[in-house]
């Protein structure tokens, strides 16, 4: 049985639980971290010293790292539907992987989610926010402007690619901001929310995360 430590909330932790619905993988899920705590306890550090979620224990393998769970559970289950086995095509959904990290997290996670969602209304700093909001437009932009021609994202069935950025988009789309028009992009959004995994473990409500006055 494969076991899941982690709170829905998580972002990362969604990106995991996405890749288990779409494999239909038997699964205990222990909540973990913010209001559920248990990081500091011995038992968890064994598994992860850094005190973070999420974590999975396959049998005698503990794994932790959001993408390097992806990547084991796909490669241990997904049967080359996710990750292929082939060395060039993996190179293309590994450097989506990477750069939803490098570039897509910092603009979106770092530059708006958190500044909007872990401030009160009255304390936001509007301005930074502003210019954190354009800067992610464009970044999105990018994303949009690629699907028109990029052969591995957004395609019927999800990969290892898809899958990191893809779990920003419900919190994207659901927050009070300003966005340029993706057409692209809103277009694949809308085809994920026809997936039931998508739905169970992205789509979750994020007003946990929320600031109080």
């Amino acid at each position: 049985m494969l076991t899941v430590w982690g709170r829905r909330s998580s972002m990362n932790v969604q990106k995991v639980m996405w890749l288990i619905g779409e494999l239909n993988l038997p699964h205990e899920h222990i909540p973990a971290g913010g209001r559920f705590g248990r990081l500091d306890e011995p038992a968890f550090l064994a598994l992860n010293p850094h005190g973070r979620v999420p974590v999975i224990q396959d049998g005698a393998v503990a794994v932790w790292e959001s993408h390097a769970i992806l990547r084991y559970l796909a490669a241990r289950y997904g049967r080359g539907r996710f990750w292929s086995d082939d060395a060039a095509e993996r190179s293309q959904v590994d450097r989506w992987m990477d750069w939803s990290q490098t570039t897509l997290q910092p603009a979106f996670i770092d530059g708006v989610f958190w500044p909007y969602m872990r401030t009160a209304p009255a304390r936001r700093d509007a301005a930074l926010i502003e210019r954190n909001v354009r800067r992610c437009g464009e970044v999105f932009q990018r994303v949009d402007e690629l699907l028109a021609r990029e052969p591995v994202l957004a395609q019927q069935e999800p990969t290892l690619a898809d899958i990191p950025i893809a779990a920003n988009f419900y919190r994207y789309f659901e927050l009070d901001i300003q966005r340029p028009k993706l057409p692209h992009v809103e277009a694949w959004y809308a085809r994920l929310q026809q997936r039931p995994a998508y739905r169970e473990h992205v789509m979750v409500s994020f007003e946990e995360l929320r600031a109080r006055d």
